[in-house]
């Protein structure tokens, strides 16, 4: 067991630096995909919610499409996909120019791609959730549409949404380790690594384990208070 626990020293003996190195571009990776799905979903939800048919149709059309998509196949989209179509707009401007995807760039944007889509739906319902009424009071004092969202819309909708949202982010953790198969040092990666040169495979995918737990219990807590807090000042339905 002393001899197992020694590979996650620090040092170069050990696997800890990589490990460490490894969940903590994993956390970034999540962070960073965090604001641009929720912005993503907050937008086709708008669309969803709008009067025209057509932002509707496109709201509807984005959201089957990326929920539709396996995930993995989505990042492999946008990262060769995107190289490939940034290649030859180039090369419009510089002949036999080669455009190279930034992978971590890549994994946010796929995963925000994909974020957006099922978030938008945790904000639809929440913006339906806001009673009309208020909506009409607001237009009643002469609050313009987006007066009336940033103002009254806006700052309830969050109160509903985060449950939903915070069911999402622990999604999004679990889809960072598919970013490992474009060569990003995420922790799935540093531990297959680890792996192939200990032939340890059932000690590091359970350290593994253990730090995606970590992440989730941590989460769960800071999401917890946060709808907490959000509760303040609302009296639950029943009186209970």
């Amino acid at each position: 067991m002393l001899d197992l626990l020694s590979l996650l020293s620090f040092g170069p003996d050990g696997w800890g630096d990589e490990i460490a190195r490894g969940a903590l571009l994993t956390i970034e990776l999540a962070l960073a995909t965090l604001p641009v799905g929720i912005t993503i979903g907050l937008l086709i939800a708008l669309a969803k919610d709008s009067h025209s048919p057509v932002l509707r149709g496109l709201g509807n059309l984005y959201t089957t499409v990326f929920r539709g998509l396996p995930e993995l196949l989505t990042l492999f989209i946008v990262y060769y996909g995107g190289q490939m179509l940034l290649t030859r707009i180039a090369n419009y401007l510089v002949p036999d120019a080669n455009i190279e995807v930034n992978q971590f760039v890549a994994g946010v944007v796929a995963l925000g791609l994909v974020l957006g889509a099922f978030s938008s739906e945790v904000l639809l319902a929440a913006i339906r959730a806001v009673p009309r009424g208020q909506k009409e009071a607001a237009s009643a004092l002469g609050l313009s549409s987006w007066s009336t969202f940033r103002l009254v819309t806006f700052p309830q909708l969050w109160r509903v949404a985060l449950p939903g949202l915070s069911n999402n982010w622990m999604v999004l953790l679990k889809d960072t380790s598919l970013v490992s198969v474009i060569a990003i040092s995420d922790l799935m990666r540093q531990t297959a690594i680890a792996v192939g040169v200990t032939k340890q495979p059932f000690f590091f995918y359970l350290v593994a384990c253990l730090i995606y737990l970590v992440f989730s219990g941590v989460s769960s807590a800071i999401f917890t208070k946060l709808e907490n807090r959000a509760a303040r000042g609302f009296k639950r339905v029943g009186g209970h």
